[in-house]
């Protein structure tokens, strides 16, 4: 049995108290509120935080708020709330989708969707037990100087694992960040870096306390998921598009794929071309090929990264022919042998 490490856990009761620990501790603590990427990394000792800040008592971060005007979605909502919630379903749809297929039910009923917006990259080499990677030499990203995808790369390459962020990317959502010095609302994609280790653009003490979505406005949103399960899996491919549509002619249209980079990798080129459209399947397969070019995979996940490269044209053919009302995206979310 692989036991948690010693640490202190405390629960303070607001924000503000939330974001003075985290200055006074610095970087001996970290957040958390589900726990249930967390936990596991600090029983394979990948983190090792003395003091854990806990956030999922928070009543003012807890809750789907709003109407179709836009809504706001506080951090420590739990995914399997966001999933549930009637009005995210009915303006985005994708959304919804995403937050259902993050790992399983049960830990959907834990897991927040703040803590899948900022959750850790992943690499076939890091997310190993303390003892695997020790017999390797560890990696770049936790206690090692190279990093075993790429040796001759100065940077750590591990990839985005979250399934939100890429359709939040595409819906156009904005983020409400609280630390000691204040509060600030950015794009969600201004949270993110291209970078293995320190992925997340937001200041350490800082708090992801809101997600805010804009109004649906005839937006129509499609998320689909690659992984070998049907459960518990990390994405390997994660593809969000988004169009607004007046009838089948594209006024606007976003497409963001998810675990092909260390963080959310638009295909603007691909969605430039879809606008003033009418979607056709020829031009499905057009967009397809622009929108695989920003993925680069590399062998640091499932699956061998040429299969992922090709599978990408798949799977953004199937997302945009569901968008636009062409084709069902069902199948390609069902488990790949």
């Amino acid at each position: 049995m692989i036991r948690l490490p010693p640490f202190t856990h405390v629960a303070p009761r607001t924000v503000d108290a939330v974001a003075r620990l985290m200055i006074e501790h610095g970087r001996d603590a970290t957040l958390v509120a589900g726990g249930t990427d967390l936990y596991p990394n600090m029983k394979r000792r990948q983190m090792e935080p003395k003091i854990l800040v806990a956030i999922r008592g928070i009543r003012e971060l807890q809750g789907v708020r709003g109407s179709s005007a836009g809504w706001t979605i506080g951090a420590a909502t739990t995914l399997s709330a966001v999933t549930a919630h009637p009005g995210v379903a009915r303006d985005f749809p994708a959304l919804a989708t995403a937050a259902g297929l993050v790992s399983s039910p049960q830990l959907q009923n834990m897991g927040t969707i703040g803590g899948n917006v900022c959750v850790d990259t992943r690499c076939n080499y890091y997310n190993q037990s303390y003892e695997w990677r020790k017999a390797i030499g560890f990696c770049m990203k936790k206690d090692g100087d190279i990093c075993l995808v790429a040796p001759g790369s100065s940077r750590c390459w591990a990839v985005s694992s979250s399934d939100t962020a890429p359709v939040l990317w595409a819906l156009g959502a904005r983020v409400r960040l609280v630390g000691a010095g204040g509060e600030r609302t950015v794009p969600i994609a201004a949270l993110y870096r291209d970078d293995g280790i320190d992925y997340l653009a937001k200041r350490p003490e800082e708090i992801v306390t809101d997600i805010m979505l804009p109004a649906a406005e005839g937006w129509r949103s499609v998320y689909l998921k690659l992984r070998r399960r049907g459960s518990f899996d990390f994405p390997v491919l994660g593809v969000a598009v988004a169009a607004r549509m007046d009838g089948d002619i594209v006024r606007d249209a976003r497409i963001v794929l998810g675990a092909v980079a260390a963080l959310p990798r638009p295909a603007e080129k691909a969605a430039a071309a879809l606008v003033g459209q009418r979607v056709t399947r020829e031009l499905i397969q057009r967009v397809a090929d622009l929108a695989a070019g920003p993925a680069k995979p590399l062998d640091n996940t499932d699956f061998s990264h040429p299969y992922r490269k090709r599978v990408a044209r798949v799977y953004v053919a199937r997302a945009l022919a569901a968008v636009a009302g062409l084709g069902d995206a069902g199948a390609a979310s069902e488990e790949v042998a």
